[in-house]
């Protein structure tokens, strides 16, 4: 999953990407409103944690202008205003979830399990790729009620190839799906990456092919 964190207060970022890292998630993190906007309007997330005060476009304005341009990514806002008033305006602007500071992280993760169950543009619960069937609820790859030992990154590079349905996917946005956007990842790191995670779904009639010079895509055998 890609997670885009708009939040100013550096420590607390940092412990938001450290935290959805873990999970296997690609974090994107922007500290303004202004690129915030930016990112939240022309890239593509699974999920948006939103503060409100930041620096040149509040929280607010952020939701209302992505929401007015069509963007309908979940968005979850966390704020150190925890009145009605407050609640009620961050929900009006489109927001998804409200959280307020100080939290849990534990209550967060099941603020987002909740954001996106009910969202009807989520994944579904399991994607089937030939023999292997996704499972969103456990992040892990089965094989015939068995899981196969996938790392994080692995498991996030395969569910980005499955998704595109056998169409390519650049290196680029591979690498921006797997470690997020602006990391400082060679192409080097995601050919290691995309090698090992060959090797492992060979066995199970699953390729990953390389188109020189456009990227990478899944076949599966029938």
């Amino acid at each position: 999953m890609r997670i885009l964190i708009i939040e100013d207060h550096l420590p607390l970022a940092q412990a938001l990407k450290h935290h959805f890292n873990d999970q296997g998630h690609a974090v994107t993190m922007v500290h303004d409103g202004e690129a915030g906007v930016q990112f939240l309007t022309q890239e593509q997330f699974d999920l948006c944690i939103l503060d409100i005060n930041l620096p040149f476009l509040t929280g607010l304005e952020i939701l209302s202008s992505s929401r007015d341009s069509g963007v309908n990514t979940p968005v979850i806002i966390l704020t150190a205003q925890d009145s009605t008033h407050h609640r009620i305006e961050g929900l009006d602007a489109g927001a998804d979830d409200y959280l307020a500071k100080p939290f849990e992280m534990a209550e967060l993760d099941a603020r987002v399990r909740a954001v996106l169950r009910r969202r009807p543009t989520h994944n579904p619960e399991q994607l089937v790729i030939g023999p292997l069937a996704i499972d969103y609820t456990h992040r892990q790859v089965i094989h015939k009620g068995q899981t196969i030992g996938l790392a994080k990154k692995e498991f996030a590079a395969f569910e980005c190839l499955a998704e595109s349905s056998g169409r390519t996917v650049s290196k680029s946005n591979l690498m921006n799906y797997v470690y997020g956007v602006g990391e400082d990842v060679s192409e080097t790191t995601l050919e290691v990456l995309v090698s090992r995670l060959r090797k492992k779904l060979s066995q199970y009639g699953v390729q990953i092919n390389m188109v020189r010079g456009l990227g990478y895509f899944l076949r599966a055998d029938r």
